[in-house]
């Protein structure tokens, strides 16, 4: 299940201002939260929708004016033990679209339904595959242009060091547009498959990267796309000029018709972080437009690094968010992150980025963009429940539409827990005035919710913290997700138990 970042017209020509937040709680939900999956659908008709997930069985919350639950509405079309459900919202109604094994065969299923959680149609049948009894069945996924007139479901099956890929294009309406499959070679040791995204043209777009080994840094990049009546993916070669790179981010830039790419790279392979590779690729001209290799000055790791000297200042950060401006130009959010487990087993970057199911795209259905998201009650991140999770500062940078660094600024926070990181990291907040950054201080005693805004030209404010009017509340603020201009709803717990707040700006 997957959250989205759409394209975000970053304006920046208000002045910053700060009011009083209203912040209204729904109900504690009576359902067992251990057992519990949940995620934020977003506003619908005006009501806030919330899907849970309870032991596989299936429901909708409707919310309405200061969190009242209107109704609670259960989804008794979808099978028990269902997995990957998906939505795509529109203002007034929302598809959701779900997968479930039945016998050897993967079934994916839509269903249109609107901001009272009535179906305005059966649910329809998008597409089967034959895996067998005991084959891997997550293998649908669903992404959506950010103008949401394009949904694509594409598939993905390994067979020895192949991918096979189907992609089935849909307009708004779930009509189909196209549909193809081609193979791709595939080396689990080496390869590396970005985000997946469609563009408002109906282009399948991803990066390919390759490793040397394993456990290695990027070597080689490669752009993939397929435009929405071709049947075969089309290979562009990005080069690093003998330059290591890691994780790569990719964002679709609709309005300047470009793909955006961006990395930590490293000067020697397996060394420290040395700075910001950034990559645009031009539509029209079929071209790379931009490729600028940024390092981070002493001056911005001075203030960045916890400990340590200043060549390793960057080693725990990662690149949680490009966030797109309408110049072409965008800000690179990054996050330091480190855990350590109960079995005192080092902590290595390149295990967390290429060890883990979340780097293998066969595994795509079990990741969720890291905000917006899908919650579990417990992280299982290499099934140690025994971790200890630290999250550290924020970098933002902020790249021209040419590449190059404009300014550079770090959040400052500190927060640690064991066994669960839910109440860790931040969420972004746009209000067209700044970007805010909220995020959980570290004193449970005295539960806070820090709000800091970086402006169009890097100024950073510290608004006045958002304070639990009602003790016991504490907010999982990276499953946050806004719903308006000056809205959001964030998850919570009250002991121990799940519920909402909405804060209005």
């Amino acid at each position: 299940m997957k959250g989205r970042v759409s394209f975000i017209a970053m304006l920046f020509l208000l002045p910053l201002f700060s009011q009083a937040q209203k912040i209204s709680y729904s109900d504690v939900l009576k359902e067992n939260s251990r057992d519990m999956d949940f995620e934020i659908v977003g506003k619908v008709s005006g009501n806030i929708l919330v899907f849970k997930n309870v032991s596989s069985r299936y429901a909708i919350s409707v919310y309405q004016g200061d969190m009242e639950l209107k109704e609670k509405v259960d989804l008794d079309f979808i099978p028990s033990k269902a997995f990957n459900v998906d939505f795509v919202v529109y203002p007034d109604f929302f598809y959701l679209i779900y997968q479930y094994q039945k016998r050897g065969v993967v079934y994916c299923m839509a269903a249109k339904i609107d901001g009272n959680v009535k179906k305005l149609n059966e649910p329809v049948l998008l597409d089967t595959t034959q895996v067998g009894v005991f084959g891997d069945n997550k293998i649908y996924n669903v992404v959506a242009s950010e103008d949401k007139q394009k949904i694509m479901v594409f598939k993905i099956q390994k067979k020895d060091d192949r991918f096979n890929f189907a992609t089935l294009l849909y307009d708004n309406q779930l009509q189909p547009i196209h549909k193809s499959r081609q193979i791709m070679d595939y080396n689990e040791r080496k390869d590396v498959l970005s985000d997946f995204f469609v563009d408002n043209d109906g282009t399948f777009v991803f990066a390919k990267s390759i490793k040397s080994s394993a456990r290695d840094d990027i070597g080689t990049l490669d752009l993939v796309t397929k435009p929405a009546m071709q049947d075969t993916f089309t290979y562009r070669v990005l080069p690093l000029n003998k330059t290591y790179i890691d994780e790569v981010k990719i964002k679709v830039d609709n309005v300047n018709k470009r793909y955006v790419l961006s990395s930590f790279y490293y000067g020697e392979r397996r060394g420290n972080i040395t700075g910001i590779y950034a990559s645009v690729w031009d539509i029209k001209g079929d071209s790379i437009y931009t490729s600028v290799f940024n390092p981070l000055p002493d001056s911005v790791r001075s203030i960045a690094k916890e400990k340590g000297g200043l060549k390793y200042a960057f080693n725990d950060f990662f690149i949680r968010n490009l966030i797109l401006k309408k110049d072409g130009g965008y800000l690179l959010v990054a996050e330091d992150f480190s855990a350590q487990s109960t079995g005192n087993n080092q902590w290595n970057r390149w295990d967390y980025l290429y060890n883990s199911p979340f780097s293998n795209p066969y595994y795509y259905n079990f990741y969720s963009p890291y905000y917006g998201g899908y919650y579990r009650p417990y992280n299982s991140f290499n099934n140690y429940y025994n971790n200890r999770y630290y999250y550290y500062n924020i970098l933002v940078q902020s790249i021209d539409n040419k590449g190059v660094t404009e300014w550079s600024n770090i959040i400052h926070k500190e927060q640690f827990a064991d066994i669960t990181d839910n109440y860790l990291s931040y969420a972004t907040f746009n209000t067209g005035a700044g970007i805010h950054f909220l995020f959980n201080n570290s004193d449970k005693r005295n539960p806070l919710l820090i709000d800091n805004v970086i402006a169009g030209d890097g100024t950073l404010t510290r608004n006045p913290s958002l304070k639990s009017y009602d003790k016991g509340y504490e907010f999982m603020i990276r499953y946050a997700k806004q719903t308006g201009a000056r809205q959001m709803i964030v998850p919570c717990s009250y002991r121990q138990q799940i519920c909402f707040a909405k804060i209005d700006f």
